[in-house]
């Protein structure tokens, strides 16, 4: 390639990580460019699937402030940049890796951080943006403005508010059984003391 086109192909490249809602590193080791069409396809119009030399990724990284990938560019690497809902890229990444054993992801990059392969598959597991506010704005019953500012939310933002909701919901379900054994602990002492005064007024 001609110093002129690897110039072109980094700034073009840096460009889609800077545009980019979300950034996921794979490895296409084996795909054939009719399954490549597929998961482009797969993934829809809101990601782009870009093929390219891992010298040319490193250096477009380090124009647009993405830090972190380094390790992830090892073998052939394919990209997608994501401008829709990540969840959804995720999602479609992770069916298609199921059934293309030569498709392998290996991190990304969001919200300003590199994403571990774990919390990509986190990412996946995700319900929709779209259901995860409406069952957080429902869930908080607090004014319109807190509810807005879940709408301008990072999706990483979003997704850790869902867990604390979680969280929340698993504390007080077990605190109602734990207050109902202490309940029926103080009845038992109360029973105690009444077959005992018999014995008392016999003194």
């Amino acid at each position: 390639m001609a110093r002129s086109d690897k110039v072109t192909a980094v700034e073009e490249i840096a460009s889609r990580f800077r545009g980019a809602s979300a950034s996921v590193v794979t490895e296409y080791r084996g795909l054939t460019m009719t399954q490549l069409t597929a998961l482009r396809r797969a993934l829809g119009q809101d990601a782009t699937y870009r093929v390219a030399k891992n010298t040319l990724v490193k250096r477009a990284a380090e124009n647009a402030g993405v830090d972190g990938l380094e390790s992830m560019l090892i073998g052939p690497t394919a990209i997608a940049f994501v401008t829709g809902e990540p969840s959804e890229a995720a999602k479609a990444l992770r069916d298609f890796a199921k059934d293309n054993k030569g498709l392998v992801i290996k991190g990304g990059f969001m919200d300003g951080r590199a994403l571990t392969v774990a919390e990509v598959a986190q990412l996946a597991d995700l319900e929709s943006r779209e259901v995860l506010l409406a069952k957080l704005a429902g869930a908080m019953k607090a004014n319109l403005s807190k509810a807005a500012g879940l709408f301008a939310a990072p999706a990483s933002q979003v997704a850790r508010l869902a867990q604390a909701l979680a969280d929340k919901r698993a504390e007080s379900e077990g605190a109602a059984p734990a207050a109902a054994e202490d309940g029926a602990a103080d009845a038992g002492s109360t029973d105690d003391s009444t077959t005992e005064a018999p014995a008392d007024a016999e003194s």
